[in-house]
């Protein structure tokens, strides 16, 4: 990942357009009379055929040009395009829009060797250009250009780009930025992400996607990104092709668009399916995203309009909030006798501006709800006096009012003011309810992104060295598919929960002999490394209740295999106890490997009708407890497993950790490619795994290293004997945010002003979570930490570093707490990330000091880093930078 001469491309001083041109309707006329038509920087027609362009000198070549060009738009011949690019890079230019087309495979790695020794940033092949509408900049050959605003705009389709160009102009919304990506040879998504998710003049990003190359990058600047600012996305191609050949229920369920449906939740982003849900989505969550509200109160001057917004709400399983007998009073004591006492709140069409202001008062006691504020046009009083006496109310923080000001030219004014005053307006009920409902998906999102969990739980009971037996004897038999046997008995090893089973050969005595020690009744299963899917072929049979009937069951069984699968050879029988299980649910676990995002958990409804139901969420491994709940609750499934009527609630607890389970296993086994437990029988007793099947790879297309999120790093934990105390040097975690708080108001005040610069101890959640829920390749926080007596642990110091996309700089800051200060701990901290950073190849450490911070300024002047005036401030006397050199340490 890289935004390096990002700036180059999206901020020019400079820009030179080669094949600029003066005939009609050509892409290089078209690319240099949008230029020429709002930037201010300097323009440089090149083209050898001409003197002129316009008013404007051309020039014959890259020689000619009377400077290096900080922005080069490239509208020439597939053939000419590496060339310029190696003389470009020579000269100095560091950015280049390649519009042209056609370049085949060669050409277009010619053209990446030749901009790599100069870090020259392609934007394209095959691209329509980008604008910066603040600019001024139109290096594009749109047809019509875009207004400023604070919406990016990042698309793979140049057709799209320039439909969103003239849909967006006629409805007035305008951009920070808006990209054609094209090809995407160099400047891609995750590129976009990270320049855009530090952007001053973006508020918001939505991204037309329609492929995605290195999942990994993108889902480390996606999860960036959506700290920052909200991301949205469509999505084309929401088909799952290729499934049918999938050895396991869990192959033919889990879909590509479902698992980046399941990446895009994990980032932290939104997916809609429309263009119009794209705005209507950037609209609410620029305005209203910091609102706290899960419920809906919808207060109307009409009730048909208020009838269609409980229609979509109950459609889109947005609750209306119930009205309590306080609220009823409330409102009774300020609207007439006859008004609908029930949400939604009909105020009647007669309602003057007053009313409408009495009733929101009235709303505001109910803080947890949002109220959608409905108006259509009356002849009693104009709408935008209405608008503006609700003003106050409308405004107030946190945000809590969507506006829906139905018809035209009557409501226009009020709508405009409602949008002057930053309250989201939206055309229709259905259209506020729908934007709505996202945003409550938006939030489930972005409580997913604040978790990264490890890859294996320590605490929980994995015997690796059993799992990895059965794995590596499979494969060095030459199968893939494990037998039901070798399959139960992995997930045992795994620690999951496993119904008893006893293997024997295809003779009937066998069977008895084991179904009388396990006890009846039993299940009887056809035993055949060639049948996967045994139910197929007649192969189970349930509930066998004595010696006889069993011995006519497998006598049966293995006829009908005979008849069925004349080429199976069957090994024999499995055996096992029928399990009943009252107020039981049958329940699919599984696991995939996706061909872009990698390893991919499912969860959801079970048994033979899996594929019929498709009643399924997946999820993005590593998981926790709290991931794998959520994932649970996105199922249709959930709602029965929380028990109902006299039937209790299932323990999903330990449903949840058969999911964190599955995850680790996936973490510590990469051979494995397919998993499927179905069903996985659970009510409020437990759960236990009735059937398995398992396919593993010698490609190993698991393990952590293939997770599209890095884990916890649990290789970066280490102990230290400090003093005669075993203090513990790791990587700060999520769960951390209590005693990283602990930590912080031990802190004196005045070596908090030192090293962050500000003397505030008290610290927001939001802020905390922000400094413990990291991504661990973007930062680092290690920590020191102690065993108390009474159990748990302490903080003793940290040391964080940012890292930029580059991976060139990382900028540090380290504390250690006031008491226990001089014993070292600060050097064995930054020792550890000193080594750490080398390991993954950052170039350089630095960090901002007070000149008064004596303490530290010593610190880094025995680990070797330079100290100078700070660059960015070099008339600053207050404060010192300093800076190691990480790979060169002999340059110190």
């Amino acid at each position: 990942m890289s935004i390096r001469h990002l700036d180059a491309l999206f901020s020019p001083a400079s820009v030179a357009v080669f094949g600029a041109s003066e005939r009609p309707f050509s892409v290089g006329a078209t690319v240099w009379r949008n230029l020429s038509n709002g930037f201010k920087g300097r323009l440089y027609p090149v083209n050898p055929k001409h003197r002129h362009i316009g008013d404007a000198r051309a020039y014959a070549s890259v020689e000619a040009l009377p400077e290096a060009p900080d922005l080069a738009v490239i509208c020439t011949p597939a053939a000419t395009v590496p060339g310029l690019i190696a003389q470009l890079g020579e000269r100095g230019t560091r950015a280049a829009v390649v519009v042209t087309a056609g370049l085949d495979k060669a050409t277009r790695q010619a053209m990446l060797d030749a901009a790599r020794p100069h870090t020259l940033r392609i934007l394209g092949p095959n691209c329509i250009g980008m604008l910066v509408p603040h600019l001024g900049l139109n290096a594009s050959f749109a047809h019509i250009g875009a207004q400023p605003g604070e919406l990016a705009f990042v698309s793979q389709s140049g057709a799209l780009v320039t439909a969103m160009l003239d849909w967006a102009s006629a409805r007035g919304i305008g951009f920070s930025h808006f990209v054609s990506l094209g090809e995407h040879a160099d400047v891609d998504f995750g590129d976009m992400l990270d320049f855009l998710g530090s952007d001053p003049h973006t508020r918001a990003i939505l991204l037309y996607i329609e492929s995605v190359e290195e999942a990994r990058k993108f889902m480390s600047a996606a999860r960036a990104a959506a700290r920052n600012k909200p991301v949205i996305v469509v999505k084309a191609g929401r088909s799952a092709a290729g499934q049918a050949a999938a050895a396991s229920h869990t192959g033919a369920l889990a879909g590509s668009d479902a698992v980046f449906d399941a990446a895009i939740a994990r980032a932290g982003m939104l997916r809609v399916l429309t263009l119009d849900d794209l705005f209507l989505a950037a609209e609410t969550l620029a305005r209203f995203r910091d609102g706290p509200s899960e419920k809906l109160v919808v207060l109307t001057n009409g009730g048909g309009a208020g009838v269609m917004a409980a229609d979509e709400a109950s459609a889109l399983g947005v609750p209306l909030a119930p009205l309590d007998d306080a609220m009823l009073a409330r409102l009774d004591a300020v609207l007439p006798t006859h008004w609908s006492r029930a949400n939604p709140v009909d105020i009647i069409g007669d309602a003057p501006a007053e009313r409408y202001v009495a009733a929101l008062e009235a709303l505001a006691g109910d803080a947890a709800s949002a109220v959608l504020f409905i108006h259509a046009p009356t002849a009693i009083v104009p709408s935008a006096e209405i608008a503006q006496a609700v003003l106050p109310q409308v405004t107030a923080r946190p945000r809590r009012v969507l506006g829906s000001w139905l018809g035209d030219s009557a409501v226009a004014q009020a709508r405009q003011t409602f949008r002057d005053a930053g309250v989201p307006d939206y055309a229709t009920p259905e259209d506020a309810v729908r934007a709505f409902s996202m945003l409550r998906s938006y939030r489930q999102h972005q409580a997913e992104l604040l978790q990264t969990p490890p890859a294996r739980d320590a605490s929980h009971a994995m015997d690796l060295p059993a799992v990895r037996t059965i794995v590596d004897a499979v494969l060095a038999d030459g199968r893939e598919i494990l037998t039901e046997p070798e399959a139960k008995s992995l997930l045992a090893a795994a620690g999951l929960p496993v119904v008893p089973t006893r293997v024997v050969g295809p003779s009937a005595a066998e069977a008895e002999a084991a179904a009388e020690a396990l006890g009846y009744p039993v299940v009887v299963k056809i035993l055949s490394h060639a049948i996967s899917h045994k139910s197929d072929v007649g192969g189970v049979r349930l509930n066998i209740g004595s010696a006889t009937e069993l011995a006519q069951v497998c006598t049966a069984m293995l006829q009908r295999v005979r008849e069925l699968r004349p080429d199976a050879d069957v090994q024999g029988f499995t055996v096992q106890p029928m399990v009943r299980k009252k107020h039981a649910h049958e329940l699919i676990v599984g696991a995939s490997v996706d061909p872009l995002f990698g390893p991919v958990i499912l969860f959801g409804a079970g048994g033979t009708a899996v594929e019929v139901l498709a009643d399924r969420a997946l999820g993005l491994p590593p998981l926790n407890t709290p991931l794998a709940l959520a994932q649970i609750a996105r199922t249709r499934i959930h709602r029965l497993l929380q028990g109902y009527r006299d039937e209790p609630a299932a323990d999903i607890d330990t449903v949840a950790q058969v999911l964190v389970s599955v995850s680790e296993l996936l973490a510590e086994v990469p051979e494995i490619a397919e998993l499927d437990i179905n069903p996985l029988l659970t009510n409020h007793e437990g759960a236990i795994a009735l059937d398995a099947r398992v396919r593993v790879s010698a490609q190993r297309p698991a393990g952590a290293a293939n997770f599209a999120i890095q884990p916890y790093p649990v290789d970066l934990v280490e102990t230290w004997d400090w003093r005669g105390q075993a203090i513990t040097l790791r990587p700060i975690r999520p769960e951390d945010e209590p005693q990283h708080r602990a930590f912080l108001e031990q802190l004196d005040p005045e070596d908090i002003r030192l090293r962050v610069f500000y003397s505030r101890r008290h610290i927001e959640h939001s802020e905390l979570a922000r400094l413990t829920q990291i991504d661990y390749a973007r930062e680092m926080v290690f920590i020191a930490t102690r065993l108390l007596e009474g159990g748990g642990e302490e903080t003793l110091g940290a040391v964080r570093v940012a890292i930029d996309p580059d991976n060139r700089d990382a900028e540090f800051g380290v504390i250690v707490r006031s008491d226990l200060k001089g014993g070292g701990l600060g050097r064995r901290l930054m020792d550890k990330m000193i080594g750490h950073l080398r390991q993954r190849g950052t170039q350089r450490l630095v960090g901002v000091v007070l000149r008064e911070n004596a303490g530290m300024l010593e610190l880094a002047r025995a680990l070797g880093f330079q100290e100078g005036a700070h660059p960015g401030e070099p008339d600053d006397l207050s404060l010192r930078f300093v800076s190691l050199d990480l790979q060169n340490p002999s340059r110190t």
